[in-house]
C-alpha cells in the first residue's frame, strides 16, 4: 500500500499553454531507460534547449516546487508512464490543470501524483500569481476539493475514484501485490488450472 495523500503543499510553477503532450514533457529518446531513475533531469528536455534556460523549470525562483500549474489538455499524446515518472522525479507532487489527457491522468494516479482540474480563470489567476510571488505557498487540499494561495481559494476537482484511492493509500497497486504476496500464493495454490512455484 502506498501513503495516504491529502494535501500538498508548497511553491508552485507555472506552465503556460494548451496541449503540452508526453513528448514534449519527456523526449522520446529518454524512454531507453531500464529504472526511471534519472528522469527527472530530462523532464521538458527539448522545449529547455530551446528556451535556452528561460523554460520555468530552468529558472531559479522556481526550484524546488511541488506544484506544477498547467492549461487544457496536458499530457496528450502517447501513453508514456515515463511523462509523470519524470515530473515527479523533478520534485512535483500535484499538478493543477484545466484538463488532462485521460491515459496521462491514470499514469499520474498509478504512482501517487496529484492531478486536480481547476477552472480556466483559476488556473490563469493562479499561474499570474506564481509569476509575480515565485515564493507563493499553494496548498492543494483533496479531502475538502479546496485549493488555497494565501488569500485565494479555488475550488478543484478529482474523480471520485482517483480521490478514495488517494485518501486510503490504496493507489500503489504494486505495492498492494508485494504486500499481500503470501495471500496470492495462497489464492494462487487453490486453483486448478494454474501451478504455483
Amino acid at each position: 500500500m502506498g501513503s495516504e495523500i491529502q494535501t500538498v503543499t508548497g511553491t508552485g510553477i507555472p506552465l503556460v499553454g494548451n496541449d503540452i503532450d508526453t513528448d514534449r514533457i519527456i523526449p522520446a529518446r529518454f524512454l531507453k531507460c531500464i529504472t526511471f531513475d534519472g528522469l527527472g533531469e530530462g523532464v521538458f528536455a527539448d522545449d529547455r534547449t530551446q528556451t535556452q534556460g528561460q523554460h520555468p523549470f530552468d529558472l531559479p525562483q522556481y526550484q524546488g516546487a511541488k506544484v506544477l500549474v498547467v492549461n487544457a489538455n496536458f499530457g496528450c499524446g502517447s501513453s508514456r508512464e515515463h511523462a509523470p515518472q519524470a515530473i515527479t522525479r523533478w520534485g512535483i507532487q500535484a499538478v493543477v490543470g484545466e484538463s488532462f489527457a485521460e491515459i496521462f491522468l491514470g499514469n499520474c494516479g498509478a504512482i501517487g501524483l496529484l492531478c486536480v482540474t481547476a477552472e480556466a480563470e483559476t488556473i490563469t489567476h493562479l499561474q499570474t500569481s506564481i509569476q509575480n510571488n515565485p515564493q507563493l505557498t499553494i496548498t492543494v487540499d483533496i479531502e475538502s476539493l479546496q485549493l488555497q494561495a494565501r488569500d485565494f481559494a479555488a475550488p478543484i476537482k478529482m474523480g471520485d475514484g482517483s480521490r478514495q484511492m488517494m485518501l486510503s493509500g490504496t493507489w500503489d497497486t504494486c505495492g498492494q501485490l508485494v504486500s499481500g504476496a503470501e495471500t496470492t500464493r495462497a489464492t494462487a495454490a487453490k486453483l486448478p488450472y494454474l501451478t504455483w512455484k
